[in-house]
This record gives C-alpha cells, sequence and structure tokens, in this order.
C-alpha cells in the first residue's frame, strides 16, 4: 500500500538512472514515475510505506549528491494527487480555477497535497515539465473562496523554497481556456 511519495529531480539524465536504482535497492517501494523531463532533466516518483520511502530517498539522495535540483518526501499522501499526476482525475464542472506554476516538480506536487489539505477543492491535473521548460503546475477547482485560500496555501509552500513561477485564480473561467483539462 501506498501511504508516502517520494521525489527527486536531478539535472543529469544518466545520475537519474543510477538514483533509481539506488532507489529500489534500498526499500521496498515502487516507482510510479522515472523518466527525462524537460530541460534535460531526469525525475523519479516512488510511493510504498513511510519507513522504506524515507529510507530509500536518503540514500538516493546520498547518490544524487549535487545533481539534485529538487526532492520531497511526503508521508499519509492524500490520494487525489495519484490521479491528477496521471491526468485521469475526473472533475465533473469547474466552478472557479486555481493554478499554482512552479520550478520544480517536486514543490508543485507539494503545493498540491497542501493545497488539498488547506480548502474543500478538487484537483484537475498536476503537470511535471514535459513541455513547458521543467516548469511544472497544478490546476484546481471549486467554489471561489475554497480556491483562494488553497491557492495561497500550495503557493506559499512554494514561495518558502524561492521557486514560485506565479498562482492565479479565476472565477467562473471560460469554458474556452479550460478545454485542456476536460
Amino acid at each position: 500500500m501506498i501511504t508516502a511519495i517520494g521525489v527527486v529531480e536531478l539535472s543529469s539524465i544518466a545520475k537519474g538512472f543510477e538514483v533509481a536504482d539506488s532507489l529500489l535497492k534500498h526499500g521496498k517501494i515502487k516507482i510510479i514515475v522515472n523518466r527525462t523531463i524537460c530541460p534535460g532533466k531526469f525525475m523519479i516518483l516512488i510511493g510504498g510505506e513511510v519507513d522504506a520511502v524515507k529510507a530509500s530517498m536518503h540514500a538516493g539522495l546520498r547518490i544524487g549528491a549535487h545533481t539534485v535540483v529538487d526532492h520531497l518526501v511526503i508521508p499519509n499522501i492524500d490520494s487525489a494527487v495519484f490521479p491528477a499526476i496521471s491526468g485521469v482525475a475526473h472533475v465533473p464542472e469547474i466552478k472557479s480555477l486555481g493554478i499554482i506554476e512552479s520550478f520544480t516538480i517536486s514543490s508543485v506536487i507539494e503545493a498540491a497535497h497542501t493545497a488539498l489539505k488547506a480548502a474543500r477543492i478538487k484537483l484537475i491535473n498536476i503537470h511535471l515539465a514535459m513541455a513547458i521548460g521543467g516548469k511544472a503546475y497544478v490546476s484546481l477547482t471549486g467554489d471561489v473562496g475554497a480556491v483562494k485560500a488553497a491557492v495561497k496555501a500550495g503557493a506559499a509552500v512554494i514561495e518558502k523554497k524561492g521557486l514560485l513561477v506565479n498562482k492565479v485564480v479565476i472565477p467562473s473561467p471560460r469554458k474556452e481556456i479550460i478545454n485542456e483539462f476536460i
């Protein structure tokens, strides 16, 4: 059962493969995503029990050393994060639209998790660094007040790291701008 996730983002593709191997050898974890991302970086997203994820990440970060761009471990991850990452989240109605944009994937996943804890919202998707210059963003919906609170909380996590690109809340967005999500 996946109760925790770990993410490591590296500046080296070659080192990414070595780190992924190390993660698997140091804990009973599952690799959820293991791939190159723009611009020439590598990301590994793992899941498993909290202690296994922590042990694997500790070893992987040691191997990754100076090539680690960003990383995180989230114990007790909200289950709504997984469908948003995979692009299969079903959102029947977009009431208001919130978007949080970051320079790293790790920080945007953490922002999504924080946003879910901060307010009653639904994640639409978490776009991880492909075809957007290595940046990442999370989009979410709900009542305007909830979306504002969630975006504020999620963006604060990224801002602490100095990695926030931008954040917006659009009340009652026009259908034409949300067609990409539905």
